[in-house]
C-alpha cells in the first residue's frame, strides 16, 4: 500500500520520463514535486518504490525510470487524462470531413488521422457487420473464363473479385444459380447468408449444375471478403521509432502482426474494453508474443447505436504520455461515432 506522497513520487516520475526519456534522479525530482521535500526523503521513498518493483534503475549510478509494473499502477490508480487541446479537436473535426462516399473511405482515413495525432500506429475497426444485408450478387464476364463477382450490401458497400472460371462450367445454369441466389438471399444479414450458403444453397444449386463446387467457392470468397472484420491501419512506420532494435528479421516479424486480421483480431479484442469504453495493455498483457513487450496498446470502442460498434487503439511504447493519448483516443471515439450516425443517416433517408 502506497502513501500518498510515494504515489505524487511515483505519478512524477512517470510523467517525466514519458515526456523526456531521460531517467529521473531524486534532485531534479524534489525541485519539481508539488510539495517541498528534501533530495534525501525523495531518494528513500524512491528505493520503497523500487523493492515494490514500481521503478527500476537502467544501471547503477542512473536516475531511475517506471517498470511495467509502475506504468499499470500508473494507468490503474494515478491517470488524470488530459483534455484535448483546441487545436487537436479542430484538426479531428476537419479530418473526418463530410466528403466520403463509402464507410470503409472514412475508417480507413480515420486510422491515418490518428496516428497524425499521436505519431504512433494506429487501427481502426468498422463497425460490426452483424445488421448488413445483401442487396444483390452477379458475376460479369471478362472473357477467356475470367469473370468479376460483385457483391452489395444494403449499406452501400460494394465486394467484387476477380476469378478464372472452370472451363467446363454451364454459364447458362451459373447464370440461372445467380438468379436464385438473388431470389432467396437478398434481404438476409450476411450472418444469415454465410450459414445458409453451408446448409440449404448447394442442395438447390445442384439442381442446375453437376458440379457446383467451383461456383459456390466464387460466391463463399466474395461473402466472406464483404462480412469480414475489416481492419485499417495508419503510421505502419512509426513502429521503427519505438522498435527495440534494429535486426531486420524482428521488424519484419513485429510487421507481420499488423498484416493479419486474425491477430489483429486478437490484439483488438472488443470485450476487454472497459465500462467507459477505453482500455490499456501494457506489454505482455498485449500479447504471448514478445515482439509487444515493450509496446504499450490503447483500445477504444465507439458506438453508432443501432448500426453497431468498431473500435480505434494506438500502439506506441511503454514510455508514452498516457493522459494525452487516452485523451485524443477517446475525443477522436466520440467524434468517429457522430460522423458515422450522419452516414449512416444520410444514406438511409436518401
Amino acid at each position: 500500500m502506497l502513501t500518498q506522497r510515494q504515489k505524487k513520487i511515483l505519478q512524477a516520475i512517470v510523467r517525466q520520463y514519458t515526456s523526456t526519456g531521460q531517467p529521473v534522479g531524486s534532485k531534479h525530482l524534489a525541485e519539481k514535486l508539488p510539495f517541498k521535500v528534501s533530495s534525501a526523503t525523495v531518494r528513500n521513498e524512491m528505493a520503497i518504490l523500487e523493492d515494490n518493483d514500481l521503478i527500476l534503475k537502467e544501471h547503477s549510478s542512473s536516475g531511475r525510470i517506471p517498470s511495467k509494473q509502475g506504468y499499470r499502477y500508473y494507468v490503474d490508480n494515478l491517470l488524470d487524462p488530459q483534455a484535448v487541446t483546441d487545436n487537436d479537436l479542430v484538426v479531428i473535426q476537419n479530418s473526418l470531413g463530410t466528403g466520403f462516399q463509402k464507410i470503409d473511405e472514412i475508417v480507413s482515413h480515420s486510422a491515418d488521422i490518428l496516428s497524425n495525432l499521436t505519431s504512433y500506429t494506429a487501427f481502426t475497426l468498422k463497425p460490426e457487420q452483424e445488421s448488413v444485408r445483401l442487396s444483390g450478387f452477379r458475376v460479369v464476364p471478362l472473357g477467356n473464363h475470367k469473370v468479376i463477382a460483385i457483391l452489395v450490401t444494403d449499406s452501400g458497400e460494394v465486394e467484387s473479385q476477380s476469378f478464372t472460371l472452370p472451363k467446363d462450367i454451364d454459364t447458362d445454369a451459373m447464370q440461372a444459380v445467380i438468379r436464385m441466389i438473388n431470389d432467396q438471399l437478398v434481404g438476409l444479414p450476411l450472418s444469415e447468408v454465410v450459414k445458409r450458403l453451408k446448409d440449404d444453397i448447394p442442395l438447390r444449386v445442384v439442381h442446375y449444375m453437376h458440379s457446383p463446387d467451383g461456383f459456390l467457392d466464387i460466391f463463399n470468397n466474395v461473402l466472406s471478403q464483404a462480412a469480414r472484420e475489416r481492419f485499417f491501419v495508419g503510421g505502419r512506420l512509426n513502429l521503427l521509432d519505438f522498435a527495440s532494435t534494429n535486426n531486420p528479421h524482428t521488424i519484419q516479424a513485429l510487421y507481420g502482426l499488423l498484416d493479419r486480421n486474425d491477430n489483429l483480431s486478437d490484439l483488438l479484442d472488443p470485450t476487454l474494453t472497459s465500462e467507459n469504453g477505453v482500455n490499456v495493455k501494457i506489454g505482455q498483457e498485449i500479447s504471448k508474443n514478445k515482439l509487444l513487450d515493450d509496446y504499450s496498446l490503447i483500445t477504444a470502442s465507439y458506438n453508432v447505436e443501432q448500426y453497431g460498434k468498431g473500435i480505434i487503439a494506438v500502439l506506441g511504447p511503454t514510455r508514452m504520455p498516457y493522459s494525452r493519448t487516452i485523451g485524443i483516443v477517446n475525443a477522436f471515439r466520440q467524434e468517429l461515432a457522430k460522423r458515422l450516425l450522419d452516414f449512416y443517416r444520410h444514406y438511409y433517408d436518401s
